[in-house]
């Protein structure tokens, strides 16, 4: 019996069913290998896209790698550029928008690994 290997190659992330217009390539997380501890997630935004507020149980970084992308956080609103990145604890009350008239490109990990059952988005 072969040994199991210590990595694990995805050629072909998971592209999460969206209605909205966003692109979202899982590559690593519950939905594409079935990882629980974290998710890495790339993402393309179409302008003047957004999504309700949301309180999630997991820690989340975002890399813009191209456009901008806003974040309302409790009662702050952080914009960030292609090149900047942002942490948003656990808990949070944040909501994830491009209200721009461009497209925004980005990486997302989260720790845990993101969950829909707790994510908790608002109706």
């Amino acid at each position: 019996m072969p040994a199991e290997k210590n990595y694990s190659r995805n050629a072909q992330p998971f592209r999460v069913p969206t209605t909205d217009g966003k692109l979202i390539e899982e590559h690593v997380g519950l939905a594409s290998t079935h990882t629980a501890k974290y998710s890495v997630a790339h993402m393309v935004a179409p302008p003047q896209w957004s999504e309700p507020h949301q309180r999630p149980e997991f820690d989340e970084i975002t890399i813009v790698v191209r456009g901008r992308k806003r974040f309302e956080i409790d009662d702050d609103v952080v914009e960030l550029q292609a090149g900047e990145s942002l942490l948003i604890k656990a808990g949070a009350r944040v909501r994830y928008s491009n209200p721009f008239d461009a497209e925004c490109e980005y990486w997302s990990v989260c720790v845990p690994a993101f969950n829909p059952a707790t994510v908790h988005r608002e109706e």
